[in-house]
């Protein structure tokens, strides 16, 4: 009889749930049965011993060996004892029966005893005995009911396990066997059988179960099947080109539209690969269709030229959808051909026009950047070199702002068609964007070329270009790399190009820089701050230095300066102009700024506990791109932090602030005023229409640059008594629009002298004290504090 894999699962399981629980019970039976035959045999041989170990104390007395060995024999016919040794303490007697102890594995115990006598002297010990226990055999240790229960319980065990195994037969293994030969009835013959079982439990459920899929299966195959023919009809009479290829990519259908699109038939198609009618240099873009092709919803696109029968070519888009395979296989796709013929062609014209500045002919970046791959490979392959020239125009801003866009698209051009001009027919220009172009040309010594190219378009540029009767002048700034020489690739011959530019425009402008070590220098320091400043900010390095501002007709001290300072773990207190412009470059100069003021103020609430300090004021710069909307809302929450009045409070700005003249500045200005803060035009002097902030800006306070108090007491009588005269001119102003003046950059005992007869109001400088972090300005402070009243006036003519 074929037992199958699930009653063979279940014998396994009812014969494991006997090993597993009734085995151990088992073993638990035998186990107290043989402790009880132990401990009744070990007392059986206990009476014994004692019962004849009297016996035995005249005989070893009198040293009888016969009775000894009499009584001994009487020993060893007790039951399960199957060795006796008698013997007295002297050694004369020594009886063993047998003559030779049995093997030790078949003992269960021993049973030793002293042998005394009642001499007349006392109880004395005249000898010992011992004997061994036999060890009980399984069954043994049964007594009969014990044997009897064992029976019984052993025939119920196997009585329900048989019956568990019929049952699981019955109930089971029949109906699942019937069920089985359904499905492989199925499978051979192709048609919905079901199975023959009617019953009320989970076998019943499943047969019903399994006739009624069998039944819905049967009825959505007819509708799949009359789907089917909806389909192919529906695929031959829509209007377009559809196709399906097998998985040898040869055409395995194709509809009535397709057939009419291409002038053939449907036999002169069927069977044949599709790439038969794909042009010859299109063979390879559409044979890996499908590597680079998929989109993310599983469709494959591609555009090749498709041959008609009347041998004329067509472009065609062909979108193909991979149907479902075996085994992982690519299999057969649906796809549709679209004719793009149109198309494309306006597709190569947008291109073209995509690489083309609009406004002077030139190529544009995109153009640019395409042919700089092209170059670099015909450079390489020609052993030559490629040089880009980055030209930038150097007053083309001014031009924009000043005279329109109108103006400054005329002056583009002028520019394309000078640049033109004076370039070899196959040197090639682009106009990157803005007011910037480069150039590219190849030359087995590029460098000289490129060099002389660029000294020919300075001085083509320096010409006035006449605008609307109007003479412009244009110079530009020009940088050269070469490639291979100073860049491995087109990006980086780009970058190079355009580093050497900025170096020449730092240096002057209107001229030519070819890229060197230097401008790598340069950059690298650059990087490094902008890296500096980020772990500054990250690791609170930033720290808030301040230079006390002297009253210069008391002494008195009237307010601090904050300036920033990085004190590196490495490198130590870092110059902060460097620190300033990169920040200022890179945009995280509002952080940096946000630091040092919230530093600044808590020093300012430190200092104001010493005596004398708490109406000092805090004087903060602030940059032109920190003017923003919020700034005003930041400063008040941190003063409110830590108790700080606005009043107390002088914000610094330079004129490039005022310059910007901007309606938002202006708001932001306004709103601190409003707070409470004071504005201080920080360096007044040096820029463009000075005096006109004093009447257009809410200005309170004026900051003499110390390029002027320098000049006082040079060795040049001329200069001392010019800068004196300045000083003087900007006082009275200040005064007359009721500004406070302050001296920055006072070093000697003269300057001090001269400021104060001219009249200026505060001052600041190394002769009082150099800027002092919060712990070295506290000590100090302190330390004037302690000074008798007395001594005050000092102050001006000392260091603090």
């Amino acid at each position: 009889m074929k037992i199958h894999s699930v009653e063979s699962r279940f014998i396994a399981i009812v014969f494991g749930a006997f090993l597993l629980f009734v085995a151990p019970l088992f073993a638990l039976f035998l186990a107290l049965s043989s402790e009880r035959v132990t401990r009744e045999r070990l007392n059986d041989a206990e009476i014994l011993l004692q019962a004849n170990v009297q016996a035995l104390g005249k005989p070893l007395w009198d040293l009888d060996a016969d009775s000894t060995a009499t009584i001994a024999t009487a020993l060893r016919s007790g039951a399960n004892v199957i060795y006796v040794r008698v013997r007295d303490t002297s050694g004369t007697i020594d009886i063993r029966m047998p003559p030779s102890p049995p093997d030790p594995d078949a003992v269960q115990s021993t049973v030793v005893s002293d042998i005394l006598y009642e001499a007349s002297d006392g109880t004395r010990k005249v000898g010992s005995a011992e004997i061994w226990v036999a060890e009980a055999g399984p069954i043994s240790r049964l007594t009969r009911d014990e044997a009897a229960v064992f029976l019984i319980f052993l025939f119920a065990v196997g009585t329900i396990f048989v019956a568990a195994i019929i049952g699981n037969r019955v109930t089971i293994i029949r109906p699942l066997m019937r069920l089985t030969a359904a499905i492989e009835a199925t499978r051979r013959l192709g048609s919905r059988h079901q199975v023959d079982w009617t019953s009320n439990d989970e076998m019943g459920y499943l047969a019903r179960n399994f006739n009624e899929m069998q039944s819905r299966l049967e009825r959505e195959e007819n509708e799949l099947k009359l789907a089917h023919a909806r389909t192919t009809e529906i695929y031959n009479r829509t209007p377009a080109m559809l196709f399906t290829i097998d998985a040898e990519n040869c055409i395995a259908a194709v509809s009535d539209y397709w057939l009419v699109a291409t002038g053939y038939s449907r036999d002169a198609v069927i069977g044949r690969g599709f790439t038969e009618f794909v042009d010859a240099a299109d063979h390879l873009i559409y044979r890996d269709r499908h590597e680079k092709g998929i989109n993310g919803e599983g469709i494959c696109e591609v555009t090749v030229r498709f041959h008609r029968a009347d041998a004329s070519v067509m472009d065609v888009l062909v979108h193909e959808v991979a149907m479902d395979s075996d085994g992982g296989q690519r299999g057969p796709t649906l796809s549709v051909m679209t004719d793009v013929s149109g198309l494309k062609e306006a597709e190569n014209r947008n291109h073209r026009q995509a690489i083309t500045d609009h406004l002077t002919g030139l190529l544009n970046r995109q153009g640019f950047e395409s042919v700089l791959g092209e170059l670099i490979a015909k450079a390489e392959e020609e052993k030559q070199q490629l040089a880009c020239l980055f030209l930038d125009l150097d007053r083309f801003k001014w031009i924009n702002d000043n005279l329109g866009h109108a103006v400054g698209d005329q002056v583009l051009c002028e520019v394309a068609v000078r640049l033109r001009n004076q370039l070899r027919f196959n040197d090639m220009v682009a106009r990157l964007g803005g007011d910037e172009f480069a150039i590219l040309l190849i030359s087995p010594d590029a460098v000289q070329v490129a060099m002389d190219i660029g000294d020919r378009l300075c001085r083509a540029l320096k010409e006035p270009v006449m605008i609307n009767g109007s003479r412009l002048n244009v110079s530009a700034s020009i940088g050269v790399a070469v490639y291979p020489d100073h860049a491995a690739s087109a990006g980086d011959l780009l970058q190079k190009s355009d580093m050497a530019m900025y170096a020449r425009k730092r240096n002057g402008k209107n001229g030519t820089r070819l890229f060197d070590d230097e401008i790598v220098d340069i950059a690298r320091r650059r990087l490094e701050i902008e890296q500096c400043i980020e772990q500054a900010l990250r690791e609170d390095w930033f720290e808030a230095y301040l230079q006390p501002i002297v009253e210069l007709g008391t002494g008195r001290v009237a307010g601090f300066e904050a300036l920033m300072r990085l004190r590196h773990p490495e490198k130590g207190v870092l110059v902060p102009d460097e620190i300033v412009g990169v920040a200022e470059e890179n945009g995280t100069i509002g952080k940096v700024g946000d630091v040092i003021f919230e530093k600044a103020i808590r020093s300012l609430a430190a200092v104001s506990q010493i005596s004398g300090m708490g109406d000092c004021y805090l004087a903060v710069n602030f940059s032109p791109l920190q003017f923003d909307a919020a700034l005003p809302s930041r400063l008040a929450a941190i003063l409110l932090e830590h108790g700080v009045t606005a009043s107390r409070i002088v914000i610094e700005i330079t004129e490039a602030v005022l310059m910007l003249d901007s309606p938002a500045v202006r708001h932001v200005l306004d709103a601190l005023g409003e707070l409470g803060c004071r504005i201080a035009l920080d360096d007044f002097g040096t820029g463009y229409s000075s005096l006109s902030y004093l009447n257009r800006f809410p200005v309170d306070i004026v900051k003499v640059d110390q390029s002027f108090v320098r000049s006082i007491g040079t060795q040049e009588a001329e200069i001392s008594r010019k800068s004196r005269t300045l000083i003087e001119g900007i006082t009275m102003i200040s005064h007359q629009m009721g500004c406070i003046v302050v001296a920055e950059g006072i070093e000697t005992e003269h300057q001090l002298q001269v400021l104060t007869e001219i009249g200026l109001d505060f001052g600041q400088g190394y002769l009082f004290s150099e800027p002092l972090p919060l712990p070295g300005l506290m000590a100090r402070l302190s330390h004037i504090a302690a000074r008798p009243h007395g001594h005050d006036r000092a102050v001006a003519g000392s260091r603090l």
